[in-house]
């Protein structure tokens, strides 16, 4: 049996002039391009046995920003739960599902459609203060990005801070060729390589071996630029891949999964994605879902089951994100 939880929801028929998707379309900043999207990411567990299902805690459903706009978005679950929506401590849309019966098969499917808008070319009003580094935050920004600026894996040899600070041999380089160039050196110099394994590598561990997923990309680059003082915070999501709908130069890597990028914080631009998987700024191809300060608070999906731990058989994920308002069958 299968249960629609979170039904479809659809804008009323509205005046032209007063219809969202105008209003929006008037808010949108100029020279931005606009693609609407559908994601599809569908999460199976599978038992040898019934078995009974704890709470399971959801993050797949992305916020509404100037950037990116929810047009439409349906989950399914089955068996059938009871789900409760909250915000984070972070501001995400979480969403807690009960289930009352056990079953052999958990399964969860999620549809989005949406807009989302890009920058033609990146553009960063950078503040002057902050144009060359090193700069340093205003009190009102140290207070408010706290621990995203500190460190949260030792790094007791400053084998992290090393590789950090050859991005910046002198003092009064320009800020975003800093960032950018360490963005680039990720993707250049190492090898991408998923991981269906829970957890995220430290970033010694992705410095060592040379290779990782995009979550250990992520995460290395958050953590190298908070080494030199920056503000960065970790973001899941979507990847979409042109290349999939069509005939493209290059294809992106970490798509046909959930997706994970840095965002780094810069007086006068704001938070700014940087994806180290693809060496990409500001990519217009990106679908952000959730911010935190760490990859262990944006589990896609997360749960536990009564049972004997034999009683695990397998777990499948499907992630296709296509161009359009129309999901491709599973």
């Amino acid at each position: 049996m299968r249960a629609a939880i979170f039904a479809e929801e659809v804008f009323p028929l509205l005046p032209e002039s007063l219809h969202p998707a105008r209003v929006h379309d008037a808010l949108a900043p100029t020279g931005d391009s606009m693609k609407i999207l559908t994601v599809q990411h569908a999460t199976t567990y599978r038992y040898s046995e019934p078995v009974q299902f704890g709470e399971h805690r959801l993050m797949i459903r992305p916020r509404d920003s100037h950037d990116l706009r929810l047009l439409r978005s349906e989950l399914t679950l089955s068996p059938p739960a009871t789900v409760r929506w909250l915000h984070d401590v972070f501001g995400n849309s979480v969403a807690l599902a009960q289930f009352a019966d056990p079953a052999p098969e958990l399964k969860v499917v999620s549809i989005l459609t949406l807009e989302r808008y890009a920058l033609n070319r990146p553009v960063f009003p950078v503040a002057p203060e902050a144009a060359t580094y090193p700069f340093v935050y205003s009190n009102n920004d140290r207070t408010d990005l706290g621990r995203l600026l500190e460190q949260h894996h030792p790094d007791p040899k400053g084998g992290l801070a090393e590789w950090a600070q050859q991005f910046v041999p002198e003092k009064g380089v320009d800020t975003v060729g800093v960032l950018a160039t360490m963005n680039a050196a990720i993707k250049r110099n190492f090898t991408y390589a998923a991981r269906e394994a829970e957890g995220v590598q430290s970033p010694l561990e992705t410095l060592e071996r040379g290779s990782g997923s995009c979550r250990d990309f992520a995460l290395l680059l958050i953590e190298a630029v908070r080494c030199l003082g920056f503000g960065a915070r970790f973001v899941s999501g979507y990847l979409y891949d042109p290349v999939l709908d069509g005939p493209a130069e290059d294809s992106m890597q970490g798509a046909g999964a959930t997706h994970a990028w840095a965002e780094i914080y810069l007086p006068g631009a704001g938070w700014v994605e940087y994806d180290p998987t693809n060496g990409v700024v500001a990519g217009e191809n990106l679908i952000r879902v959730a911010v935190t300060r760490d990859p262990s608070q944006a589990i896609p999906v997360e749960g536990t089951f009564i049972g004997e731990a034999a009683s695990f058989v397998a777990m499948d994920v499907q992630v296709t994100v296509t161009k359009g308002s129309k999901p491709p069958p599973l």
